[in-house]
């Protein structure tokens, strides 16, 4: 296996939706802040690959235009995943395996704010048996996280120093849409929204963008002085079906990180859209009280569709750039209920080999 890095990361979130920017106007910059991170232009890339959903959009082949932002004069050898940035870094860590490229962009993007989310979202669902009836993700989120409480794996005050923790940590980062914690008791006093959910236990609807630079042995050196080494990459899949499977566990989680070593792991960003989804995947990942857990803040302050998974890989590997860190754990999930699970642990040289 060739070792590959992590190297670069940029990032655009918007809080904001009136004018949003087209997709291209929103990737330009990104691209930009990737080539001054790394030095190189758009010819030291040898291999695209974005992640967006033509049903976000709105139109097919939508990902398409997105090619603009990296000027295809001459061709790239570029590629698309229908998922999140997670996975097309997936799809291009592969392709560097393979030894036909050293150096690869990822990047995702999506405009949440064109329909309806939680009813578009309802599309990935079982096409047969439960899109028909249109739950949207914020009930069945709602369900997953009544199934906990009602088993005791959890309760409305576990939730809430969740979601208080993350937004006391968002107030350092700036992409963060929400930030700001006050009191535990404080956000139990607030209204339910999806009982037993509040508001605060929900991702926002975000706009945003993202793109990640990887690169394999010298050419990581050669542009980054604590290079994000990807010491494992596991991705896993639990059943479409919600009537398979208990909500209130992720097997698919739980079997990523058996066939990963976390052992030494410091700090994780874990792509929980709501605040009972880090409970559960704290408990299947296994991971020990003092791993510091989305020191970003994580997805409940911002989560722009088809990035924030991406983004917490990002967010991870900035731990180990800046010498916080030596061994982090990036997560990213797709699905409804936590039914997909990747997860990337990264370290320094030496560390976790």
């Amino acid at each position: 296996m060739r070792d590959v890095a992590v190297v670069g990361f940029a990032q655009r979130q918007l809080a904001h939706f009136d004018g949003s920017p087209t997709c291209v106007e929103l990737l330009v910059p990104l691209f930009a802040e990737c080539y001054e991170q790394t030095g190189w232009t758009r010819h030291d890339i040898g291999f695209w690959c974005s992640g967006s959903s033509d049903y976000l959009a709105g139109r097919s082949f939508s990902f398409v235009q997105a090619v603009d932002a990296i000027g295809v004069m001459p061709p790239v050898n570029e590629s698309h995943v229908e998922m999140d940035l997670a996975w097309a870094m997936y799809e291009a860590w592969l392709k560097i395996q393979t030894g036909e490229v050293d150096t690869a962009l990822v990047y995702a993007f999506g405009k949440s704010s064109a329909g309806v989310l939680r009813r578009t979202l309802a599309l990935q669902l079982d096409p047969y048996t439960m899109t028909p009836l249109w739950p949207d993700t914020v009930s069945l989120a709602g369900l997953q996280a009544r199934e906990g409480i009602d088993a005791g794996l959890w309760d409305e005050r576990a939730m809430a120093e969740v979601a208080n923790r993350s937004l006391t940590d968002a107030e350092t980062n700036e992409y963060a849409i929400r930030k700001g914690g006050s009191s535990v008791a404080e956000l139990l006093a607030r209204p339910m929204y999806a009982d037993p959910l509040r508001k605060h236990d929900c991702a926002p609807v975000t706009d945003g963008a993202a793109a990640l630079v990887i690169a394999a042995e010298d050419r990581a050196r050669e542009v980054c002085d604590r290079p994000a080494w990807i010491r494992s990459l596991t991705h896993v899949v639990d059943p479409l079906s919600l009537g398979t499977r208990d909500l209130t566990r992720s097997p698919s989680a739980r079997q990523a990180a058996a066939a990963s070593d976390l052992s030494g792991v410091e700090v994780a960003e874990l792509h929980a859209p709501f605040s009972h989804q880090e409970l559960i995947l704290r408990a299947e990942l296994g991971l020990p009280g003092d791993v510091r857990v989305n020191p970003s803040g994580g997805a409940l302050v911002s989560n722009p569709m088809f990035s924030a998974g991406g983004i917490r890989i990002g967010e991870a590997a900035r731990r180990i750039w800046s010498g916080e860190a030596d061994k982090v754990l990036g997560h990213a999930t797709s699905g409804p209920a936590l039914q997909q699970n990747l997860v990337c642990v990264m370290a320094t040289d030496g560390q976790g080999e």
